[in-house]
């Protein structure tokens, strides 16, 4: 027998190990100095195949020798010398110095560059082997260590392998000046990908900056600030040959059905809960956040998948939302999940500041700052030397950046381990001693060896001359100069509400100024006779003279998961409703103008989106959420601001509704109140009473007896009359008789009356065209309810009859519903 020693080398929370010498049962590795290890002894000469499970997931590791498992995968395998009880102790051996000198490289990765170098934030990492192809494992190490966490690293080198061509996202917020992190740090990191074959999109979130409120809520200042990001990343030295820059607001306007089609699929998967779980880490503290913020993590996950993004490398305080976006993959069935690369985050210059803050700018250095703002800065910082308690640090440990426990929280060691030495080959001289990495310098100065003042001045030198070719370039460059210019001065302007900034964003299908309009239900399976009838009160209430607009939710049924979110089972139950509509009240719906709501926002997306931002950004979480306090749901918020946006679409002067609707419908008044808008008139109100149509009380709660209410766009004759024979109808009781509200709203007013028909000795035939002629004789037993519902059924028969007939043009419709 010959001990053999196997070893995963990567990460993972469990490893287990499976293979022909366990009988591919899983058994567990032992962790041991970040590697996981298993001992066996294996007879000399055999051949066995393995595999091993890492957090519940079946792999193989890439860089040992893999065989066909005959299943559309592989399996590593080991083969066993005769005389080999060394070779596999060596091969471990060899593996160990392989790791080593991966670390090594990694280090160098991280590592020294002289301090006047010309390009800062070049990678001059040579990872091509003897026959001139990226060596996998170079690639792979390459890319890793940008990040503080990969989330997985088993995906990051399958997709490697697979994809050489491989695509990384980061989003940025163009909401003012850059602070190093975000220039010298992120240019490192993207030169680094981009070396490894990847191609860089930075997504420029103007959309996003105006939901946060930054500029004032001002997009063309936003992306006057987008480009002065650009201006930076160039003057830094980032490699621009892989790397693209795209506008959110552009791109999300040219392909608007895709983006937003794919966010409500998004915002339909999730709670209000799950959601506000991003904003925490992200800066916003969950009972301070308004609306638009909510909608924040919910965009921000459908960039990944519109961008086709397979790694999402920005930093630990997004952590969540992507999180977000790999949990919506197993909701959804996707199989290959977006890859989290989370890089490190800078803390603050200032005393337990987590991370730098652009507001407060002595917490930064800032890629234009002069050699006098940098030495006044470092020469501020905290630098301890021992952990201190710091009673004003009050961030929960789920709200937490870090992922590595830092006791010490000493900016001016990370500004040195993560900016000066990751250049590569980076070489400082302290007292005159040279380091080429950062290890030797942070033990020196924990011994006491090197003083505060020598690592803050030596950081100073080390800074100023990254920032240096930064500040010449925005000192010299026109327009560079201009844009710095522009920004500057938009710090010295005070905020305007949405209402005084000019014509408020909005999208415009009404044609006149005042128009009535009636929000049609959501899509629904349970459609029935009584909501119909409320839908037809709804349209007969405008005088015959107005404007009249029937809005069909489309995009809203779709979010709210209405038909299980079958988009063309959605479509065709408004085919058939406004068919229906038409066949019951064709002078009404002649005058009446219908506008399907995706129809209506992709004739200008931006404006309608923009105004739906706005709307978020005036109305806190908690106010819409007390519309329906009982749902869960970020369907729910999306909706009611989508609602709003509706209503400003439409300029609606006057909205007839149900009761039931009312809270939502009162959201506009309240916005234009508190954004100070005078465009738009407050809508006035019409309440239409909801009709109950249910044919009996339903005696079995939780049954769903198909026979209790009438269905009108897809009953037959023969469902209609099995129905009312079984309808309540006591004699004499007026109070609770659903034969009687039928005999109202379908035969009186829309049938031309009731007819009765009756032998002569039983009263003889009676016509009918009030409903107190038909209370009266009932109630005094003239009417018996054996000749009522006869009557009734023969007028809901005609009333339905229309609706098939002018079905026969919609069969389409008619089959994609049922």
């Amino acid at each position: 027998m010959v001990k053999v020693t196997i070893v995963w080398p990567y990460s993972g929370i469990s490893v287990l190990i499976a293979g022909s010498f366990n009988r591919w049962l899983p058994q567990p590795m032992n962790q041991i100095d970040h590697k996981w290890v298993f001992d066996i002894d294996l007879p000399a000469g055999s051949v066995c195949q393995y595999k091993f499970v890492v957090d519940d997931q079946w792999c193989y590791d890439m860089n040992k020798p893999i065989v066909d498992d005959n299943h559309g995968g592989c399996n590593n395998v080991i083969k066993i010398g005769e005389s080999q009880p060394g070779k596999q102790q060596h091969q471990h051996q060899q593996h160990q110095q392989q790791s080593k000198q991966v670390k090594q490289q990694q280090k160098l990765q991280h590592g020294p560059q002289e301090i006047n170098a010309p390009s800062p934030t070049s990678t001059d990492i040579p990872i091509v082997t003897e026959n001139g192809d990226t060596s996998l494992d170079e690639k792979y190490s390459l890319v890793r260590s940008v990040g503080e966490e990969c989330v997985t690293e088993v995906e990051l080198k399958n997709l490697l392998t697979k994809k050489p061509n491989f695509v990384l996202y980061d989003g940025f917020e163009p909401s003012g000046r850059m602070h190093i992190a975000q220039g010298v740090y992120k240019s490192m990191n993207v030169n680094k990908c981009t070396k490894s074959g990847g191609t860089f999109i930075f997504w420029v979130a103007d959309w996003f900056a105006l939901m946060n409120d930054k500029m004032g809520g001002d997009l063309d200042k936003i992306k006057t600030v987008g480009k002065y990001l650009i201006e930076v990343w160039k003057a830094v030295g980032m490699n621009m040959e892989r790397v693209k820059f795209l506008w959110s607001s552009e791109e999300i306007s040219k392909n608007a059905a895709q983006y937003w089609v794919q966010a409500l699929d998004i915002a339909r998967r999730f709670t209000i809960s799950r959601v506000t779980k991003c904003c925490q880490i992200m800066g916003r503290a969950e009972n301070n956040l308004t609306s638009a913020q909510i909608l924040y993590p919910i965009m921000q996950c459908t960039d990944i998948f519109f961008l086709k993004a397979d790694i999402c490398q920005l930093g630990v305080d997004q952590r969540k939302v992507n999180m977000l976006a790999r949990e919506y993959c197993d909701a959804a069935g996707i199989k290959l999940k977006p890859i989290i690369l989370s890089h490190h985050m800078l803390y603050g210059l200032k005393k337990g500041q987590q991370k730098m803050s652009k507001s407060d700018p002595d917490s930064a250095i800032f890629m234009e700052d002069t050699d006098m703002d940098i030495e006044h800065k470092i020469s501020q910082a905290y630098c301890p030397l021992t952990p201190e308690l710091d009673e004003t640090n009050t961030v929960p440990e789920e709200e937490s950046m870090r992922l590595i426990k830092d006791d010490l929280m000493n900016p001016c060691l990370d500004y040195l381990k993560h900016i000066v030495f990751s250049v590569p080959g980076t070489k400082i001289e302290v007292n005159g001693k040279i380091f080429t990495n950062y290890s030797e310098v942070e033990a020196e100065f924990l011994d006491g060896k090197i003083p505060e003042d020598v690592i803050k001045s030596t950081l100073i030198s080390a800074i100023s001359n990254l920032i240096r070719p930064v500040r010449h370039h925005f000192e010299n460059d026109t327009n560079a100069k201009h844009l710095l210019q522009q920004i500057r001065s938009f710090k010295k302007e005070p905020s305007q509400p949405i209402g005084k900034q000019g014509t408020v964003r909005h999208l415009t299908v009404n044609k006149t100024p005042t128009p009535w309009v009636v929000f049609a239900p959501y899509a629904t399976a349970s459609f029935d006779l009584g909501d119909l009838l409320v839908l037809l009160n709804q349209l007969s209430v405008p005088p015959p003279s107005s404007e009249i607009i029937l809005w069909l939710p489309d995009w809203s049924s779709f979010t709210c998961n209405a038909l299980g979110g079958d988009k063309k089972a959605i479509n065709a139950f408004y085919g058939l409703l406004v068919n229906a509509l038409r066949a019951i009240i064709p002078e009404i719906m002649n005058n009446v103008t219908v506008w399907i709501q995706s129809e209506a926002i992709l004739t200008n997306s931006s404006d309608y989106w923009i105004s739906v931002i706005n709307v978020g950004r005036k109305l806190p979480l908690s106010r819409i959420t007390s519309v329906d306090p009982t749902n869960p749901h970020v369907s729910h918020v999306l909706t009611s601001l989508m609602h709003v946006g509706d209503v400003m679409a439409t300029s609606a002067a006057r909205i007839v509704t149900t009761p039931q609707d009312r809270l939502k419908h009162d959201l506009p008044a309240e916005y234009y109140k508190n954004s100070e808008i005078i465009e738009f008139p407050i809508p006035e109100i019409h309440e239409i009473v909801k009709i109950d149509a249910q044919l009996r009380i339903n005696e079995t709660p939780g049954f769903d007896d198909p026979d209790l209410l009438i269905y009108p766009l897809w009953d037959l004759t023969a469902d209609v009359s099995r129905k009312l024979k079984k309808a309540f109808c006591e004699p004499k009781n007026v109070d609770y008789c659903p034969p009687l509200i039928l005999s109202e709203e379908v035969g009186l007013k829309f049938c031309g009356g009731i007819g009765v028909k009756r032998k002569s000795e039983n009263g003889g035939d009676k016509h009918y065209n009030e409903i107190e002629e038909i209370k009266q004789d009932f109630t005094e037993g003239s009417l018996h309810p054996g000749d009522l519902k006869p009557a009734v059924t023969k007028a809901v028969e005609e009333f339905l009859q229309k609706i098939r007939e002018a079905q026969k043009d919609v069969k389409n419709d008619l089959n994609e519903f049922k």
